[in-house]
């Protein structure tokens, strides 16, 4: 830094110490009145500062008076004239952000560029999202697991399943019941709810659970002022390639005291084709409901009830060896906030839920029925809560410290009707009850303590540490799980998890960010107390092992992004952004093969060992995410993204599995008020860096386009067409599960549908 600066800076400081702190402004989203923490705050003449979490400020100016600049990554800035006021002013922001096929990809300066916001506008998407996962499509860096039309999981940079922190408005989680995750939490929350989907790319915050690869934080609707009154939608959509249909209808009430809001949704999926005209069995049907009932004590405190259901049925899962003939999830949660105070303590955030997952699949339409007839019920019980507080024992820092807990407890039972061996047909069949889950629990208890500290008006550094205490034990083990783990008592771990990054913004237009973390993992139920399952990609029974280490991932990233404002005929705005990260981990879980154990059901059947799962010491992952655009001729933006990661398993000398290949999307807008239209052209780079072990296998590239198009005709009405997979091209995804004891199909990947037709429409009111 120049000295004489720092000088001129200093002895401006000094000059201005005695004079009061003559102007207080609080800084404001424009859409809901939400806090924009961290914004720069440039007076003409004064001191910079910027705004606390809460969005406060505040200043010393001349008597006179002064112009204001207010800027924010991701928004509009402002300037405005301001004089002495004994009263706080409200500054409104606008959004400015990049918007392509429906979903909005908004900065910050709080956030960005390791944490993202994406804003889900189910309106222009048009096309009708199975569940939640489907939200995650076309956002960069994301690759979808699929084993049918239903049980969608997002892969973020190659992490998974509990590798990544899914959950929703801040901390509510939903795990699943099945073993094959026919009901992974992306099931049991309605898309169309969904107001935006907040990313952080790694291990970067302590303050929302135990993180390895990232957390999802999937934040429903809620009202703001503008919403006061009574509204609410009704609309529906229909896809021809399985004849589909989505509805759903939304009803609220609010007021400056209360709001209750209310909705229902339902889905009929069929069968899909692909593009070559092949049926893939998928068909599915679901219903959703929620309410939601929300009453401010005041303006700064807020109590909130959650309450929602879902229920599957009869849904066909084409690459997994049962199917869902049920499946019915309760989630009730309570949040409270007390936001705004004065002094050290700054707020309070305070949540409980609870979840329940009733799962019944058989395996009636499938050809092993023939010789054996399986049921299993089973069940998953998800609780926990959180509280948190703000604390700022100085201007320019701020702490959040609190402690979490989450409970997770699975049961329930396999029923065989055994009616026909090896020798043929049985006179009396056998019926067999395997332990699914075992009766099993984990509980994680955590404290965690995060600060972030402006080193001045462009720098801010974060650092955090959480403690979390791990218990998990299976209270009813099968005969051969305990004999070949003698010592089932209850288990403790101990982990440690840590951040700290640093985070420059150049000016309003660049922003840029160096992060490390160390995230910290323990085994999931399946990993710790499965028994002779099929839960893989391929045919081999798994056995868990409660003994696993928790898995480290130290991460590091470096990223930055910015807009350029044109001044060119026809230009208005150049963006651009990326993120570089490198991964080491240590402890990583994997299941290998081990040939000291047989096969225990259909033992006949090859392959006749099985795999168990074990803790890897050698193995790292890195990557990168790029993206640019540019908005043009005022109503125009073409988008261009690419996403890499490669990993490696140095213990077995391959890649680590579920890993996307190179993917590159250029995407092409022109939206009006009441007309809008889009490109994706998406091109999928073959994948040849496999893990043969976890039985993968190359996969070709292929490239799709889809094409949309919306309109509002009349006032509250709006209509959507669109055109997916237009080359009606046959392809599967790498991370796409194989058919799995289908009577059609062998065991090759399941291809994704072929071209799709989709009409939306909605009113509101």
């Amino acid at each position: 830094m120049d000295f004489k600066y720092l000088l001129v800076s200093l002895l401006f400081s000094i000059g201005q110490f005695s004079m009061a702190q003559n102007f207080t402004g609080t800084v404001l989203d424009s859409q809901n009145n939400s806090p924009l923490p961290e914004a720069h705050v440039i007076p003409r003449q004064g001191k910079a500062t910027y705004t606390d979490a809460d969005g406060n400020f505040q200043l010393s100016i001349p008597e006179e008076g002064t112009t204001l600049t207010i800027s924010y990554m991701g928004y509009k800035p402002i300037e405005q004239f301001i004089g002495p006021s004994d009263t706080t002013t409200i500054f409104l922001l606008q959004e400015a952000p990049i918007e392509v096929n429906g979903v909005m990809v908004t900065g910050n300066a709080k956030i960005d560029p390791v944490f993202a916001v994406v804003t889900n506008d189910y309106v222009k998407k048009i096309v009708q999202p199975r569940n939640v996962a489907d939200l995650f499509n076309d956002l960069n860096g994301f690759s979808l697991i699929k084993r049918g039309n239903y049980a969608i999981d997002p892969s973020f940079r190659a992490s998974q399943y509990e590798q990544l922190n899914v959950q929703f408005d801040g901390g509510t989680k939903a795990m699943h019941a099945c073993p094959n995750r026919m009901d992974p939490i992306t099931t049991h929350v309605i898309p169309e709810e969904i107001e935006k989907i907040e990313i952080i790319k790694g291990p970067y915050t302590v303050r929302y659970g135990a993180t390895f690869g990232g957390i999802v934080n999937l934040v429903t609707q809620q009202p703001g002022i503008d919403d006061y009154g009574l509204s609410g939608s009704v609309q529906g959509g229909y896809e021809s390639n399985g004849n589909s249909l989505v509805s759903m209808a939304r009803i609220q009430q609010a007021t400056e005291k209360y709001d209750v809001v209310g909705n229902l949704g339902f889905r009929d999926f069929g069968n899909y084709e692909d593009g070559d005209g092949t049926e893939i069995p998928s068909s599915f049907r679901s219903l959703d409901y929620g309410l939601r009932l929300g009453y401010n004590f005041t303006e700064n405190q807020r109590l909130q009830a959650h309450w929602r259901q879902s229920y599957g049925r009869d849904v066909l899962h084409a690459g997994l060896p049962m199917d869902t003939e049920e499946d019915n999830s309760s989630i009730l949660s309570l949040d409270y906030s007390l936001q705004n105070q004065g002094g050290l303590l700054r707020g309070i955030n305070a949540k409980a839920y609870y979840s329940y997952v009733d799962h019944l699949m058989t395996n009636a339409q499938r050809p092993t029925f023939m010789m054996v007839d399986a049921v299993s019920a089973v069940d998953a019980v998800t609780a926990g809560g959180k509280v948190e507080l703000e604390l700022k024992p100085r201007e320019n820092l701020n702490l959040f410290t609190g402690v979490d807990l989450l409970h997770i407890a699975r049961d329930g039972q396999r029923t065989r009707l055994v009616k026909q061996n090896a020798m043929g047909p049985l006179d009396t069949p056998m019926e067999f009850t395997d332990k699914v889950w075992q009766n099993s629990y984990i509980d994680d208890f955590g404290v965690f303590l995060e600060g972030k500290y402006a080193m001045g008006p462009k720098t801010i550094v974060t650092a955090g540490l959480r403690y979390d205490g791990v218990v998990s034990e299976t209270k009813d083990p099968e005969a051969d799980f305990a004999a070949l783990y003698t010592d089932l008592d209850q288990r403790t771990e101990h982990n440690i998890s840590g951040t700290a990054s640093v985070k420059y913004a150049l000016s309003s237009q660049f922003l840029m960010e160096v992060a490390y973390g160390r995230g910290v993992r323990s085994a999931n139920m399946i990993e710790r107390f499965i028994n002779h399952f099929s839960v893989g990609q391929d045919s081999y029974e798994y056995v868990g092992n409660p003994n696993l280490d928790a898995e480290v991932n130290n991460q590091f990233e470096v990223g930055f992004k910015g807009n350029i404002p044109l001044e060119g005929k026809g230009w208005d705005q150049f963006t651009y952004g990326s993120s570089f990260y490198y991964s080491f981990y240590k402890y990583y879980i994997v299941a290998l093969i081990d040939p000291s154990q047989s096969r225990k059901f259909m033992p006949m059947q090859e392959p006749t060992s099985v795999k168990v799962f074990r803790n890897l010491n050698d193995a790292y992952k890195t990557g990168f995410e790029v993206n640019a655009g540019i908005d043009f001729l005022t109503d125009f933006n073409f988008t261009t993204e690419l996403s890499y990661v490669y990993a490696k398993n140095k213990d077995l000398g391959e890649s680590l599995p579920l890993v996307p290949p190179l993917t590159t999307r250029f995407k092409l807008g022109f939206e009006k008020e009441k007309f809008w239209a889009n490109a994706n052209y998406t091109l999928t780079s073959k994948q040849d860096h496999i893990a043969s072990s976890f039985g993968e296998t190359e996969t070709d590239g292929y490239n799709t386009l889809d094409i949309r198009l919306g309109v509002i005709p009349f006032k509250n009405i709006t209509i959507g067409v669109a055109a997916l997979n237009v080359f009606d091209t046959t392809y599967h995804n790498h991370l796409n599960f194989a058919f799995n004891n289908q009577a059609d199909f062998g065991s090759v990947p399941i291809n994704d549908p072929g071209r799709n037709l989709s009409a939306f429409v909605q009113y509101r009111f």
